[in-house]
């Protein structure tokens, strides 16, 4: 697995070493052992597919408030996305600013989304498949988001929203989001 630092602290895009053979090729996409020798949390907890089928489906900002923050390692299986994350950590030196790649099933690579992180997609092909493992489970009570039209972020998507849920249009801009470090229980966003 080759590692590569992006513009957020702490994220990683990862692309993966194939070994191939006659029948094709082999390479591992997640390993604990490497992503702990590089400090990043690699105890997974629940897996989680999500299917798109129109072009242009936006799904996100989203992150877990504390205790529940995870990490997140994101792929595309099918087709491809245009990745993003945010950093909503207000002690980071990359606070505010976001980062954004395509993922294709054809490249393999991963994306590898730290704690207090929001994360989103847009589909850039139909029925595309996004597969991502968390490390935490997920906590409606502790569900969030940012918008992913804040103008506080200026991400550059790269095409028109076709298909947005309501939830999703609904988050608040930033400044007016929940911080990532609250650890409050008991009420729902």
């Amino acid at each position: 697995m080759i590692f590569s630092a992006t513009a957020v602290a702490g994220a990683h895009l990862i692309r993966i070493e194939p070994r191939t053979d006659e029948r094709g090729f082999f390479a591992r996409v997640w390993c604990a052992k490497e992503l702990g020798a590089r400090g990043l949390n690699g105890r997974f907890v629940q897996s989680n597919l999500g299917v798109s089928r129109t072009r242009g489906t936006l799904r996100g900002l989203h992150y877990q408030l504390a205790p529940s923050a995870e990490a997140k390692l994101v792929r595309c299986t099918r087709g491809a996305i245009y990745d993003v994350i945010v950093d909503l950590r207000r002690d980071s030196v990359t606070y505010r600013r976001w980062f954004g790649v395509d993922l294709t099933a054809e490249s393999h690579e991963l994306l590898y989304v730290p704690e207090g992180v929001a994360h989103g997609y847009q589909t850039l092909t139909e029925n595309a498949e996004v597969c991502y493992e968390t490390t935490q489970f997920y906590a409606p009570e502790r569900a969030c988001g940012v918008r992913y039209d804040d103008p506080a972020f200026g991400i550059a998507w790269p095409l028109p929203v076709t298909v947005i849920s309501q939830a999703d249009r609904s988050w608040p801009l930033h400044g007016t989001e929940r911080p990532v470090e609250e650890a409050s229980s008991g009420d729902r966003r």
